[in-house]
């Protein structure tokens, strides 16, 4: 059975996540997806996101292409998660082409092209500018 794993926020669901899912859950049997935490998304963006983690996991988690959802609680712990889940494939969008390459030692790294004009931080910024 091949395992494959990806990792994001995935706050303010749209078409973009379901393309990502998607299309990793190709490359295998199973699919594991990581959600950033709350602290974690905090430390990378700094700001929360707009759906809490518990949200955000509960929408990851009703995903036909989804079998296990978990908790990504800090980047430093890729290589971690991807043993400990024993990952054959890391899918990553391709905003992050190159940065998770020193994984191929222990599964296949792939990066996928992100659905074009769809992004979650753009979207809030629409979302947000509209209400002034």
């Amino acid at each position: 059975m091949k395992t494959v794993i990806t990792f994001g926020t995935f706050d303010v669901f749209h078409v973009g996540h379901v393309n990502l899912l998607q299309r990793a859950a190709a490359f295998g049997d199973r699919l594991f997806v990581g959600v950033s935490t709350d602290a974690l998304n905090f430390s990378k963006k700094q700001r929360y996101p707009i759906y809490n983690q518990k949200d955000r996991m509960k929408i990851i988690n009703s995903l036909r292409y989804v079998n296990l959802c978990f908790e990504e609680e800090s980047l430093e712990l890729k290589r971690h998660y991807i043993e400990y889940y024993k990952a054959d494939v890391l899918v990553m969008g391709d905003d992050w082409e190159g940065k998770f390459d020193e994984f191929s030692d222990i599964c296949e790294v792939k990066y996928l092209l992100r659905t074009p004009s769809v992004s979650t931080t753009q979207l809030i910024e629409v979302i947000s500018s509209s209400e002034d």
